[in-house]
């Protein structure tokens, strides 16, 4: 029994360390995120998203697919670094969906000369290629 005991014990040990190590790149990627935008770099900001026609963007103008489709939005709606703002982002919730998926619920707030921004997102992140992309944005 004690034999089994340890197992269990060993077994939930490195099921949450990784669990954590998850959270932690994900929490990476967020301020990979926030960096970009803080440079007015749209090109870095994308990076963390999937690269693929199946990327889905939901926002106030409704559904958009595609990494490109993505990048051309964020390109009208924030043409310059001025209108892009100071962003930050306050991760309210990181919860595994199953193996290589994870949800992320946060607020964002841009601070900007011409008035500030903010709303609330709902990521949905997939471990592709070693790395966390986020496939699904729907931000408000």
């Amino acid at each position: 029994m004690k034999k089994y005991s340890m197992l269990l014990l060993f077994c939930i040990v490195v099921i949450t360390g990784h669990a954590q190590s998850d959270v932690q790149k994900i929490r990476a990627v967020m301020g990979q995120q926030t960096t970009a935008w803080n440079q007015g770099n749209l090109e870095a900001f994308m990076d963390t998203y999937w690269k693929s026609d199946s990327l889905l963007f939901v926002g106030k103008k409704g559904a958009a697919y595609g990494w490109q489709q993505t990048l051309d939005n964020y390109r009208k709606s924030y043409p310059s670094k001025d209108e892009m703002g100071q962003l930050q982002f306050t991760l309210l919730k990181i919860q595994p969906l199953g193996t290589g998926f994870y949800n992320v619920v946060g607020k964002w707030q841009l601070s900007r000369k011409m008035g500030d921004l903010n709303g609330h997102f709902t990521l949905i992140f997939k471990k592709i290629g070693g790395g966390w992309k986020i496939i699904q944005d729907h931000s408000s």
